[in-house]
C-alpha cells in the first residue's frame, strides 16, 4: 500500500450539496420574480429555468434573461423585465448567503485531517472566482494547503484531462500513487486519476451522478466523511 501524502477534494456534491442548493436557489428565484410581477406557473418556470441551465451551462451569466425570452411577453406585460431579472438574481444570492454550507461532517473531518501530516487540497472544475468563493463561504480555507488548490479555469485544463490531476500532483512534488482524490462523478473524478495511478474515492452521498458508472472502479467508496476517516486510519495507517 502506497504511503498517503495528500488528499485532493472535489467541491461540488462532495464538500456540500450542490444539487440541493441549486434546487433551492432556483425555486427562491422564481418566487421572487413572480412577486416582482412575472405571471408564470411556478412549476413551468422551474422547468424552463432548469432547461436554460442545462443548455447554456451553470456558469452562464444570463439565465434569467434567457428564461424571460422563453416565456410569452404577456407574462411580464407592463413590468420592466430588468426588475424581474434583478429580483431573481437577488433571491439567488440571498439563498447563497443562507444555504451554501458544508455537509455536517466536512468541517470536523477537515479539522481532524489537518492535524496529520497529510496535505489537504482541492481539484475542482469551474470558474476561478466562483469556485474560490465556495471555499470561502464553506469556511474551509484554514484546513487547506494554499498551494494545493487547483481550479480548471486557472489551469487551462478541464476535467477529465489527465494533465489536470498530474499537474496537481507534480506541483506538490508527489507521485500520483501517494495522492488521493475524492469526488462524486465516476467519469471525471475516478476514471482519469485511476489511469494516472492515484488513490480514488467515490463519494456516493448525493448529487446527479449517483446512478452513473464509470469505466473503472474506485479504490474506495464512501457515503460520508466518517467513512473516509475510517479508510484513512485503517487502510493507510494514519493516526487520527
Amino acid at each position: 500500500m502506497a504511503e498517503l501524502k495528500a488528499i485532493f477534494f472535489d467541491i461540488d456534491d462532495t464538500l456540500y450539496s450542490t444539487s440541493e442548493f441549486a434546487k433551492a436557489a432556483r425555486l427562491n428565484s422564481i418566487y421572487a420574480m413572480i412577486r416582482a410581477g412575472l405571471n408564470c406557473n411556478v412549476n413551468q418556470c422551474i422547468q424552463e429555468l432548469k432547461e436554460v441551465t442545462e443548455e447554456f451551462g451553470p456558469n452562464f451569466e444570463h439565465h434569467y434573461d434567457r428564461l424571460l425570452l422563453r416565456l410569452p411577453v404577456e407574462s411580464y406585460k407592463g413590468i420592466n423585465p430588468a426588475v424581474i431579472v434583478a429580483a431573481g438574481v437577488v433571491a439567488y444570492h440571498k439563498t447563497k448567503n443562507s444555504s451554501l454550507k458544508p455537509y455536517d461532517d466536512v468541517v470536523e473531518t477537515m479539522r481532524i485531517l489537518s492535524k496529520t501530516d497529510i496535505i489537504l487540497g482541492i481539484i475542482t472544475a469551474g470558474l476561478k472566482i466562483k469556485q474560490a468563493e465556495k471555499l470561502v463561504r464553506l469556511e474551509l480555507l484554514e484546513y487547506l494547503e494554499p498551494k494545493a488548490i487547483f481550479i480548471t479555469d486557472q489551469m487551462g485544463i478541464g476535467k477529465p484531462n489527465l494533465k489536470l490531476y498530474k499537474n496537481a500532483c507534480d506541483s506538490l512534488g508527489l507521485p500520483p500513487q501517494s495522492c488521493m482524490y475524492v469526488g462524486d462523478n465516476p467519469i471525471t473524478d475516478i476514471d482519469p486519476p485511476n489511469k494516472l495511478g492515484m488513490i480514488t474515492v467515490l463519494n456516493r452521498r448525493s448529487g446527479k451522478y449517483l446512478s452513473i458508472v464509470g469505466k473503472t472502479s474506485p479504490k474506495h467508496t464512501i457515503t460520508d466523511m466518517w467513512d473516509l476517516l475510517k479508510i484513512i486510519k485503517e487502510d493507510y495507517n494514519i493516526t487520527i
